[in-house]
């Protein structure tokens, strides 16, 4: 994960913290949508940065080293593969 990934994810939960101040959403339905206007917002700032640069924010690099990384089992789905 890159850099810009990390500020961008920043972004991404500061704006939806902000508008959730605002809207004071009280169900799940209006907390998805503040999430989503949230999201939106290093969304825009995700593309025109692509677009002024001319390359993707997204980079293959992970941030953890392969020895950090740790598999989580899904307990509702067996089927699904790990």
């Amino acid at each position: 994960m890159t850099n810009l990934e990390l500020v961008l994810n920043m972004l991404a939960e500061a704006s939806t913290t902000e508008v959730s101040r605002k809207e004071n959403p009280k169900s799940f339905p209006h907390h998805r949508v503040v999430a989503q206007k949230g999201g939106s917002v290093a969304g825009v700032a995700k593309k025109k940065l692509e677009k002024e640069t001319g390359r993707s924010v997204v980079g293959a690099s992970n941030y953890l080293p392969k020895e950090k990384k740790t598999q989580i089992k899904n307990p509702y789905n067996t089927n699904f593969p790990h």
